[in-house]
């Protein structure tokens, strides 16, 4: 069994969404296939994968119903966790009902063979320019849901076999610690996965590599090039 992760797909195959993502240059262009073609050469039923938010650019779940088929269709098992862009997630039971092969990841963990895997949409960090008190408030709860999801998995007995996901990065720009990497931290992480961020400078942004003895991945499409990263 072996976990991969990749982020940031962007996907509107429903005709009433129609977001084109080409227009972002040649790293989108025909991105859901070559995500595809990686992600079917690579995968095998066994497998899991970690989707780390903005899936689908539905505004509402039946129009994001188009793309949660594609992904059920891919080999493995898949784990999504939210995004800035899913305002289509809405009712974590009735979504967690919908798929036997699309594992919705909130407060809780995903038992991948003998590794936990935790995460939760995260926010931006305290030092990001034009941090605000609403921000701050939506921080402080994304760090709630991710001491939710981690300590979940220690109890459950999986102790230092976790590998985590934000969709956020888990420190501002000058990669200064935050209440996310302190987490990870103290629950023993591995290896943390992370999108949002696009662009060769903005990718420049992200930590990556060791940073006191967690493993930090910038696992954006664009970043990939369509390829996942293999976990383990």
């Amino acid at each position: 069994m072996a976990i991969y992760a990749i982020a940031d797909l962007h996907l509107s195959f429903d005709p009433r969404v129609n977001k084109p993502m080409d227009i972002y240059g040649e790293r989108w262009e025909n991105h859901a296939e070559k995500i595809k073609y990686d992600w079917q050469k690579r995968v095998t039923e066994e497998d899991t994968v970690v989707v780390a938010g903005d899936i689908s650019w539905a505004l509402k779940l039946d129009e994001a119903v188009a793309d949660l088929d594609w992904l059920s269709r891919l080999p493995g098992q898949k784990v999504l966790i939210r995004g800035n862009h899913e305002l289509w997630w809405n009712g974590i039971n009735k979504m967690n009902r919908l798929y036997e092969s699309i594992y919705f990841l909130q407060n809780t963990f995903f038992p991948a063979g003998k590794t936990a895997v935790c995460g939760s949409r995260g926010w931006i960090c305290p030092g990001t320019d034009g941090f605000s008190e609403e921000d701050k408030r939506i921080y402080e709860r994304e760090l709630l849901r991710l001491e939710m999801s981690l300590a979940s998995a220690e109890k459950a007995g999986f102790g230092n076999r976790i590998v985590a996901a934000l969709h956020f990065p888990p420190t501002n720009e000058n990669h200064q610690s935050s209440g996310f990497t302190e987490l990870f931290e103290k629950y023993r992480v591995k290896q943390v996965v992370y999108g949002h961020l696009h662009g060769k400078e903005i990718w420049k942004r992200g930590i990556q590599g060791n940073f006191n003895g967690v493993t930090y991945h910038l696992i954006a499409q664009d970043y990939l090039d369509g390829k996942l990263l293999k976990l383990e």
